[in-house]
């Protein structure tokens, strides 16, 4: 058997994919672009991908495959349809870095609520210290205890999201774009609703037709001007353009954003123009990457095919 790891970098060098080697002969790369994915995995029996496109263009060559294991929960990179049409199975990893995206969702909001950036300046630049009083506090902050912090996306993330913001003393409201949430545990909202009245509006979807520009001109209108809003979910979530449009005009107080609608970001995305860090934080699709969330993620994947080679449903996302 040939394992194929396209983009084996996408977990980190520093994170050992040796063990997909028990399976048969390992074959990896660091990355993989789209035109070179066809030749790569011509011979392949199993292959690992992330972001390359797995669609019947670059597998219909691919005669040996069995099946597609994604480094990722989401899984838009890959025509299920197709893979189904073949009975090639097709899994992702579950809730691997669901505390790993939570922690990054409080960091952002602390960033930019408490101003770190400008304070952390303020002392190392001098001006604290050139200062003939104990304490600095220009730019007011404010508590999280009494705000209402709104969810959209109530998985696994979105749920471990909503307990630390409670913990906090936040009020919790959210709403499910698709209308089948099952959560009861925090109270449901229309989206109207939510934009009103979310202090704090934390984004955890996954992208399809519903949700993509969700988050567009007329949402942050509807917003409190006081509102953050921080997108760990995909990056076509959010309007890169509307919301530029939005923090230049004082529509919303700021925004974290760890995901882009293109990746990495581009030279003609406007957010890139806005260098004030009270506003706007843009870290690079690195929420779910500590070190305990990619180990984990090499350990479902190796599951993943174990259970396939074993007969087993895991994970599988094109029953």
């Amino acid at each position: 058997m040939k394992i194929v790891v396209l983009e084996r970098n996408s977990v980190g060098p520093d994170i050992s994919v040796d063990c997909f080697g028990d399976f048969g002969e390992l074959v990896t790369y660091p990355n993989t672009l789209d035109h070179q994915v066809s030749e790569r995995v011509k011979d392949a029996d199993i292959i690992i991908a992330n972001k390359a496109l797995l669609n019947e263009a670059s597998l219909k060559d691919a005669a040996n495959l069995k099946m597609v294991c994604e480094f990722a929960t989401g899984y838009d990179n890959v025509d299920l349809a197709y893979c189904k049409s073949r009975g090639i199975r097709v899994t992702n990893a579950v809730d691997y870095c669901t505390d790993a995206v939570a922690q990054h969702t409080f960091a952002m909001l602390f960033y930019l609520m408490e101003h770190l950036r400008h304070y952390d300046d303020y002392v190392k630049k001098g001006e604290y210290g050139a200062q003939d009083r104990f304490s600095n506090f220009d730019l007011p902050f404010v508590e999280l205890a009494g705000k209402t912090w709104g969810i959209i996306g109530m998985g696994n993330i979105g749920r471990r999201t909503a307990s630390i913001a409670r913990a906090f003393g936040c009020h919790v409201i959210f709403h499910s774009v698709s209308g089948r949430s099952s959560c009861t545990e925090y109270e449901h909202v229309t989206f109207d609703e939510l934009l009103a009245k979310s202090d704090f509006l934390s984004l955890h979807c996954p992208l399809s037709d519903l949700t993509r520009d969700l988050i567009d001109k007329e949402a942050l209108r509807r917003m409190k001007k006081t509102a953050i809003l921080l997108n760990v979910a995909r990056g076509p979530v959010v309007n890169n353009s509307d919301l530029y449009w939005a923090l230049q005009n004082g529509e919303i107080a700021a925004a974290g954003l760890d995901v882009l609608e293109k990746e990495p970001i581009t030279s003609d995305n406007l957010l890139g123009r806005i260098q004030d860090s009270n506003k706007l934080l843009i870290t690079p699709h690195m929420a779910w990457a500590t070190i305990e969330a990619r180990t984990r993620i090499v350990t479902e994947v190796y599951q993943n095919i174990q259970a396939f080679l074993d007969r087993k449903e895991r994970n599988i996302v094109n029953l």
